[in-house]
């Protein structure tokens, strides 16, 4: 029993950090309980070099994990980072500059106050997906393809003409070596080049999710239409492929299509044997190793949970990163309760919400950000 609770609280403690900024993955926090196995659990200086030593990696990490540490285990009452005021210089100035062309230069002048509009773009991206109208889903396609543009980056093996590379580019050299009669006078270098890495997106649409399940497919047929290497499934009571569908430049016909090919659309959720059956047929091809994989869905499974702790382990070894996003996250109250939810988040790298614009963009962001496999 104390094992078990020494592990919840690991286990949770990985979660309070990875809200905080750190990288904190399943490896990490398997080496995290193999040395506090090595220690007295009841000497407080042990835990917290044993923790620091296996959870941080990075100098700027420091600070915020003494804050989480010292909030969770310490109870102690923790102040929150200071936040920077605005810069009036980027704030938007329209009903300002509206006032400035009607009172006229002089009054402008006198007055020295510099009123500040609102934004309908801003207004959008705060908004719930859930509440959005047609015409604000029309809106919100732009925005979407922009935020999908961000993709995961890995080192090629293809090498290409760099100034700062490090391999010498023989051809080249050969070539320009011919302007002085054979003499290797300039040299010229190569390296390898960033290329996307593999993305795998696997998105419910049973009818729990349903007031999402519109904005997210526009926002995966906006990743689908940013280059290569992109995959997209749906599942709710079985798998389904659906980048084929989404592939069309038109986001309703891709729409129209995608509810085609999903037979189980706004039905029951079974995400142990939907995850069972992407690892059987699609994981033995491959598809997975190496790629960054995106689940999103609320976590409800209709069958036991303890299926869906199975396949996400498989689908860890495999991937490179996984990251499961959530739209009841977005609720300050939510907490992961369900019984999928609470199986899966153990081998889950980033979890996020997905219920705004704003939050697809903070989804971006961590995509463009991963670095390192399981952030470990």
């Amino acid at each position: 029993m104390a094992g078990s609770a020494v592990l919840r609280h690991v286990v949770t403690f990985g979660r309070v950090l990875r809200e905080a900024g750190l990288e904190v993955g399943p490896g990490r926090l398997e080496d995290a309980l193999a040395g506090l196995d090595q220690i007295d659990l009841t000497c407080r200086d042990d835990v917290y070099w044993t923790l620091r030593t296996t959870l941080v990696t990075r100098r700027e990490e420091l600070d915020a994990f003494d804050r989480a540490f010292n909030a969770w285990f310490l109870r102690a009452p923790v102040r929150p980072p200071r936040r920077l005021a605005p810069d009036p210089v980027r704030g938007q100035v329209l009903q300002g500059r509206r006032g400035d062309a009607d009172r006229g230069p002089e009054q402008s002048e006198s007055a020295g106050e510099v009123t500040v509009g609102w934004s309908a773009d801003e207004v959008l991206r705060a908004k719930d997906f859930s509440s959005m109208t047609p015409e604000e889903f029309a809106r919100a396609r732009a925005l979407m393809t922009a935020i999908a543009s961000a993709r995961p980056r890995r080192r090629t093996r293809r090498l290409r003409p760099h100034p700062r590379g490090r391999e010498l580019d023989l051809r080249r050299l050969a070539r320009s070596s011919l302007a002085s009669g054979g003499d290797p006078i300039d040299p010229r270098f190569r390296r390898r080049v960033d290329g996307p890495r593999k993305l795998v997106v696997l998105c419910d649409v049973s009818g729990s999710m349903e007031a999402y399940s519109r904005a997210l497919l526009l926002f995966l047929h906006a990743l689908v239409g940013c280059g290569p290497g992109v995959e997209v499934f749906a599942f709710g009571t079985r798998l389904t492929r659906l980048t084929t569908e989404l592939r069309t430049r038109d986001p309703e016909q891709a729409l129209e299509r995608a509810a085609g090919s999903v037979v189980d659309w706004a039905s029951g959720t079974r995400i142990g044997a939907s995850l069972k059956s992407f690892n059987d047929v699609w994981g033995r091809r491959a598809l997975s190793r190496g790629a960054v994989v995106v689940i999103v869905s609320d976590g409800w499974e209709r069958q036991d949970a303890g299926g869906v702790g199975a396949e996400m382990a498989r689908l860890a070894r495999a991937a490179y990163a996984v990251v499961w996003v959530n739209p009841l996250k977005g609720n300050p109250a939510y907490q992961p309760l369900a019984g999928g939810m609470r199986a899966a988040l153990p081998y889950v790298d980033r979890f996020l919400a997905g219920h705004t614009l704003s939050s697809l963009e903070e989804l971006a962001g961590v995509l463009a950000g991963i670095e390192r496999r399981h952030a470990a």
